[in-house]
């Protein structure tokens, strides 16, 4: 099943995001033959970020929890906020 992951980053913490960023890249890799998309969500300037959004295939939603709880980014402090909900794939066709 497809999850949507949403994770906003806490005020002003780019140099806690970039200082935690290669950890993150090595564990989101141990994920990537159940990710269908991920990468960082942009401020308006179109360049710096602000949270990540993934999309996961995985059995459940304990699963997508999971990935969650063992990212470096959420050890580190930096989401003010995490959502995860299923998501249903419609386009493209």
């Amino acid at each position: 099943m497809l999850f949507t992951i949403l994770c906003k980053d806490k005020p002003d913490s780019l140099d806690l995001r970039l200082a935690n960023r290669e950890a993150h890249l090595a564990y989101a890799a141990d994920w990537n033959s159940k990710m269908a998309i991920g990468g960082p969500l942009l401020a308006d300037d179109g360049t710096t970020m602000i949270g990540s959004m993934l999309v996961l295939d995985v059995e459940d939603k304990a699963e997508a929890q999971k990935f969650v709880d063992g990212d470096p980014y959420g050890q580190a402090g930096l989401f003010s906020s995490v959502e995860i909900h299923g998501y249903k794939k419609v386009f493209p066709r």
